[in-house]
């Protein structure tokens, strides 16, 4: 899989979304504005509900629960993982990464423009609350 950089400083869900289906970070955000969601839209980063809309309509089955994150083992092959997760004004918020167990190895692909590599394996320094599971078929 491969990582996709958020174009936007609020579109980490939807360079997420995008690695998962294989497709471009404009792709997802025209798909998320057919849907009446917007990359300014704070429900992104502070909910799950406009990210498991995109995930329907993208045709990707994820898990019907937040899952508490036990331990980088512990996840499943694939997952989007919810990282940086804090209280802002507007109740919880975070960062979207997905997280990738392949042949390869384990590693997180993370949107942040500003990273020198988008595809990380410095877990320690990652700190997740939670995640949705991601079952294949998409885009590996």
């Amino acid at each position: 899989m491969k990582p996709v950089v958020q174009e936007d400083r609020t579109g980490c869900a939807f360079a997420s979304l995008a690695a998962l289906a294989g497709v471009s970070y404009a792709r997802i955000k025209q798909e998320a504005s057919a849907l009446g969601i917007r990359v300014s839209d704070p429900k992104l980063w502070g909910e799950t509900r406009h990210v498991r809309r995109l995930l329907a309509h993208l045709g990707i089955d994820a898990g019907k629960t937040e899952q508490p994150f036990l331990s980088w083992e512990k996840l499943p092959d694939c997952a989007l993982l919810a990282i940086k997760w804090h209280e802002d004004k507007n109740g919880p918020a975070w960062h979207w990464v997905v997280f990738v167990r392949d042949a390869s190895g384990a590693y997180v692909l993370d949107p942040k423009k500003a990273l020198r590599a988008n595809r990380r394996t410095d877990f320690g320094r990652m700190k997740p609350k939670w995640f949705i599971a991601i079952t294949p078929p998409f885009a590996w």
